[in-house]
């Protein structure tokens, strides 16, 4: 009892201690990432095995990723890869579409496909109770895949009014334009389908991308979660790829990337009260010493509501709800651009104010609270975001796609952490210079062209489906 009377005598004594409230509580030392138990495996056929512990919850994650993306999309069929991700759960020899859907909400489970610049994805989790069926149901898509010629053409006009919707919103007409400007004739340009190249689709290209990149050879299966000892589920995974047979992959022609330069382009969209705005370049990718300081300063510039784009053109100026900072890394180049969406009447300060930022970026070092600020962000939402299954999934596919160890991520707080302001500054000459960016901007040349005209000569182009 006095022992009680001691800590409550003790505890009201520091409540009684003034606060200052003008400053916020410090934040703690931000701790590096521990991956869970690791178990790796190689079958006979080349099939690359990754299993994960995590026995918090009876739920496994998987991923079957292959080197397969939109990098090895044909020239002409643009969006071919996403297409063959979507058609895969459409029905194999043995299943229709329908069936498959029943069986996997059987196991309290979900399939899907998907694919971006560099992989494509079968996506998948149920209980850890149903993991051989899991694995058995994923097996018979990878591996049997019919593309029924009626889902094809069922497809082929969902994804056209899909695209015609997409073409309606400018955000998604400055992503495209941007890219389009950015990676010239490489193979990332190309963000998705074409109305040109789903005209084109049809079972025999489905069934030649297939035949092409999904081999055993070519992919990895990631486990995440409650999982049998290693013995069992190699056994588990043996029985249904196991006599997948391997095949040669020939690697895609390698595509030069354009040398940066400045391009100013106005994406006409009569009836646009607003306009939409990316100011952006070629940037580093996952394994450039640049990477990870470019990130702290994206933080600063654009990524956060205390970010300097956010205080300056939203809070401060007015000039838009939105105003942040993207960099997207892929296999062999990456972009970096700033973005927001403004109505027309301030295109030219808005403007002003953004190229003013990202010229701040390379003139200036960033303050010391700044950094701070920026490092507990940026690692902080990396081990929020790690502790799901579906995230360290999708981590293990991107570091397996990208050629990754796993200690990718466990030194990633680390070397956040350790970046310097002369590392963002140095960064930022490189990938944020508005000098030699690319600016597109997506709204009604007849109310903004003299605006975006200020900052340079520009070229006026239509949308194009």
């Amino acid at each position: 009892m006095r022992a009680l009377i001691a800590i409550v005598i003790a505890g009201a004594a520091l409540c009684a201690q003034p606060f200052d409230r003008t400053k916020p509580p410090a934040t703690p030392p931000i701790p590096d990432y521990k991956l869970p138990p690791i178990e790796e495996a190689k079958l006979p056929n080349g099939l690359a095995v990754v299993m994960v512990e995590d026995n918090r919850f009876p739920l496994v994650t998987a991923r079957l990723t292959f080197r397969a993306g939109s990098r090895n999309d044909p020239p002409d069929r643009p969006g071919l890869s996403g297409d063959v991700a979507a058609l895969l759960i459409e029905g194999t020899k043995t299943r229709t579409s329908r069936q498959i859907a029943e069986q996997m909400a059987a196991i309290g489970g979900t399939l899907a496909g998907s694919a971006d610049a560099d992989g494509l994805t079968l996506s998948a989790v149920a209980l850890s109770e149903s993991t051989a069926k899991l694995l058995e149901l994923m097996a018979d898509v990878a591996r049997n895949a019919g593309f029924p010629q009626e889902e094809v053409a069922l497809h082929q006009q969902n994804r056209k009014q899909a695209l015609l919707q997409q073409m309606s919103d400018p955000s998604y007409l400055a992503h495209r334009e941007f890219h389009e400007l950015v990676f010239g004739k490489h193979p990332y340009a190309h963000t998705g389908p074409t109305m040109a190249s789903l005209n084109k689709l049809d079972r025999n290209a489905v069934l030649a991308y297939r035949d092409l990149y999904l081999v055993p050879n070519n992919a990895v299966l990631i486990l995440i979660g409650k999982l049998p000892p290693k013995a069992e589920a190699v056994k588990i995974i043996e029985a249904q790829f196991g006599s997948w047979s391997r095949k040669e992959v020939k690697a895609p022609a390698e595509a030069p990337l354009p040398a940066p330069k400045r391009q100013l382009v106005l994406v006409d969209r009569p009836g646009s009260v607003q306009a939409d705005i990316h100011i952006g370049r070629l940037a580093a990718t996952r394994t450039d010493p640049d990477y990870v300081p470019l990130q702290v300063g994206r933080v600063i510039l654009g990524g956060g509501t205390t970010s300097r784009m956010f205080v300056d053109i939203r809070e401060k100026e007015g000039f838009a709800y939105d105003a942040h900072a993207e960099q997207a890394p892929n296999r062999e180049a990456g972009t970096f651009a700033a973005v927001t969406q403004v109505r027309n009447e301030v295109v030219e300060p808005a403007m002003k104010a953004v190229i003013g930022e990202l010229e701040r970026m390379e003139k200036e070092r960033v303050s010391a609270e700044e950094l701070s600020n920026a490092k507990n962000f940026a690692s902080g939402s990396f081990l929020l975001m790690m502790q799901t299954q579906n995230a360290l999934a999708d981590q293990f596919v991107m570091m397996r796609n990208f050629g990754l160890p796993n200690e990718y991520l466990e030194k990633f707080t680390g070397r956040v952490r350790a970046v310097e302001p002369d590392q963002i500054q140095a960064a930022a000459k490189k990938y944020m210079g508005p000098e030699q960016a690319v600016i597109v901007v997506v709204g009604d040349a007849s109310k903004i062209q003299k605006a975006v005209e200020k900052f340079g000569t520009v070229t006026v182009t239509k949308i194009q489906p």
